[in-house]
């Protein structure tokens, strides 16, 4: 690795990149995720569809050139600079078009290093080895104590190798070395945490910090509505804090469906200014995509009204796309249930109709917003092509009776034609 600062440079000097723990596996209502083969075929209706394909998005490009400048920055230990850049962008709150905060992305470029090495002593049980890297990233907080944009990038690199000790199956026993390491490295994260007040910075990425040490905490449902709410009133424009805060409800962590219901509601009344109803749909959004049991005290209506001002406020492409995926595939098929599935699923005729103008097939391959260790986003190929096809599948799926009739369906920027095939 070229440009590797001076401290990490011994440590991480002859290790190989490790491959990524990564995040806990969430199974998709309405296909199972083992029927990748249907995502490698090109079903027989789709010469018919015309739609663009934008496989570079906005979103991708921004998120890895902020991923770049932090990880630059930290090899050429200019930590003054990074600290600086991750405060500023926190506090004006800007985001990539996708809605990651930049603060967080710089902050995931600059640890990456870091977190890589300690991963690869993961794998092999070297508790020692896997503190080195941490150990270097500590010396340089030492030097940047007061500096929470720092202490951000230390904080969350303790959490990241924490939950690489845990691994993915929450419910399953550890060994000894393994809890140990976790709770230590969460532990190290709360010290850090615990020296800035979110409020008083103005910082929201902090705030979602805290909200990460739900995972060690003795009663998180205890704790798991105030601290979300905290980060929420700071960051009331970020869906996607919304959208963790949803996951966080589930009772598989820290919630129930009935306090799922309650803060969804709460959340939608405390921004209703800027979202409308849209915030019910933001906290149910990931919650519903993992656990069919969130649809039982579902508002499918409020839901549907909340689909609706979301994309009267953010029209961009990406959240089209999101939204569109989360319809017409993680809720595949279940158009015809009668309930809130169904009612639901219904949506994606007038997503599809009014707003879905160009393909993100990325997005498809990532209609779960998750939480996981730092990387850039890949230019994957393999994703790409799937992410293709399980949208053109859905959209053929959904046009299949004009198109079996003989028409062409062209998607344009003024909108949908349907015409007969030439």
């Amino acid at each position: 690795m070229p440009n590797l600062p001076s401290r990490l440079g011994p440590i991480l000097t002859g290790l190989r990149n490790a491959a990524l723990v990564p995040a806990p596996s969430l199974r998709l209502m309405g296909r199972s995720q083992d029927r990748w083969s249907e995502d490698e075929r090109i079903p027989p209706l789709l010469p018919r569809l015309v739609i663009p394909m934008k496989d570079s998005t906005e979103d991708t490009v921004a998120y890895n050139r902020y991923f770049e400048q932090g990880q630059f920055l930290s090899r050429q230990e200019n930590w003054a600079e990074l600290g600086k850049l991750i405060r500023r962008f926190d506090a004006q709150r800007i985001a990539t078009p996708g809605g990651t905060p930049v603060s967080e992305v710089l902050a995931a470029g600059a640890r990456f290093d870091a977190v890589q090495a300690a991963i690869e002593a993961v794998t092999c049980f070297d508790e020692a080895g896997a503190r080195l890297p941490l150990n270097a990233l500590q010396k340089v907080l030492e030097d940047h104590s007061e500096d929470h944009g720092v202490a951000l990038v230390v904080a969350l690199a303790h959490i990241d190798i924490g939950w690489a000790w845990r691994g993915d199956n929450w419910g399953s026993p550890l060994p000894t070395v393994a809890k140990g390491a976790f709770h230590a490295h969460f532990r190290a994260a709360a010290r850090i945490i615990d020296r800035f007040d979110p409020f008083e910075l103005d910082a929201p990425a902090m705030a979602g910090a805290r909200c990460a040490l739900l995972a060690v905490d003795a009663s998180p449902e205890m704790r798991v509505a105030d601290d979300f709410e905290d980060l929420i009133d700071l960051d009331p424009g970020n869906a996607n804090r919304m959208r963790a805060f949803g996951l966080n409800l589930l009772p598989r962590w820290f919630g129930s469906y009935k306090q799922l219901e309650l803060q969804a509601r709460r959340t939608a009344a405390r921004t209703a200014d800027l979202w409308g109803a849209g915030a019910y749909t933001w906290v149910y959004l990931d919650a519903l995509s993992v656990d069919p049991g969130a649809f039982d005290k579902l508002d499918a209506e409020y839901f549907a009204e909340g689909l609706h001002d979301i994309l009267e406020r953010r029209p961009d492409q990406h959240t089209v796309n999101m939204l569109a995926a989360f319809t017409g595939y993680t809720l595949s098929g279940m158009a015809c249930d009668p309930g809130n599935r169904g009612r639901i699923a219904s949506c994606f005729n007038w997503i599809v109709q009014d707003h879905l103008r160009e393909v993100h097939p990325l997005v498809w391959m990532r209609p779960v917003s998750n939480v996981s260790h730092p990387q850039p986003q890949p230019a994957d190929r393999d994703l790409q092509k799937r992410g293709r096809v399980r949208a053109l599948s859905s959209l053929a799926e959904h046009f299949a009776p004009q198109i079996r009739a003989g028409n062409r369906v062209l998607f344009e920027n003024g909108g949908i034609t349907i015409a007969p095939s030439a």
